[in-house]
């Protein structure tokens, strides 16, 4: 199985921590995020991963270097212009085609700034058994943007805030709000599925492929540990939580 881990963004809310260097290379605990990323990767047996970078790139590709690339096959997809999570996989789908002899084999897309004890394997597994076209790890936990799904777990629909404006792409009788993430698993035929162009979120194709009856599902996660480090005060918090779980 390869991955994808999504490094390019600016990093803006961590500052000042991000004013000299990539949210890739900011610290937790003594590791970077993204040490801790691809350490989780290995952990689950993927050992090909491609890294998309923008801000400071030429830092990460020494680290990459400096470190061996963590005894990985890592390549590097740099965006002159930040692409956002669905314009950043489309450019990097290459990585993911490459191999004819694994043609449908999934392939995990993973924040850096996201750190989870999330069971990979059962949540490929879980894409797996539903034959689904992108898999989503998904939580019932408060945040500004829900995405929507029916009592099977398909994707509906997505809604800003818990009083904000709602767009379904699927009818359903009954839906749940829940929040992503970060974490997916994804079909390679889905890269040839993107439509879009430029600069876009990758909830944009999601939404339009689910309106076509494609299988967008969710993976709940509630039960694992889920952290989005996106302020200084997450950083502090992920500290003392990585004390607990020697060889995250």
């Amino acid at each position: 199985m390869k991955a994808m881990v999504l490094a390019a963004g600016l990093g803006t809310r961590l500052r000042p921590f991000t004013d000299d260097r990539p949210k890739a290379l900011v610290e937790v605990a003594g590791r970077t995020l993204l040490e801790i990323t691809l350490t989780r990767l290995r952990t689950f047996g993927i050992r090909e991963v491609i890294v998309n970078v923008h801000h400071f790139a030429d830092m990460v590709l020494e680290y990459l270097k400096t470190h061996d690339n963590f005894g990985m096959r890592i390549e590097v997809s740099r965006e002159d212009v930040l692409l956002d999570t669905g314009g950043g996989l489309k450019k990097a789908g290459y990585f993911f085609l490459e191999d004819s002899s694994r043609p449908e084999e999934p392939f995990l897309l993973h924040n850096v700034d996201v750190i989870s004890t999330i069971d990979l394997r059962r949540m490929a597994q879980f894409h797996t058994d539903n034959q689904a076209l992108a898999t989503l790890a998904v939580q019932d936990r408060q945040t500004s943007r829900y995405l929507l799904f029916d009592q099977q777990l398909q994707l509906c629909g997505r809604r800003s805030g818990r009083d904000g404006e709602t767009e379904l792409v699927r009818s359903s009788s009954q839906t749940q709000a829940l929040a992503f993430g970060g974490i997916h698993v994804i079909s390679p035929r889905f890269i040839r599925m993107m439509a879009e162009e430029g600069i876009f979120s990758i909830i944009t194709p999601y939404l339009r492929l689910a309106g076509l009856d494609e299988r967008i599902v969710g993976f709940r996660s509630d039960e694992y540990y889920w952290r989005d480090l996106g302020r200084p005060d997450d950083l502090k918090q992920a500290a003392r939580d990585l004390e607990q779980w020697a060889g995250f």
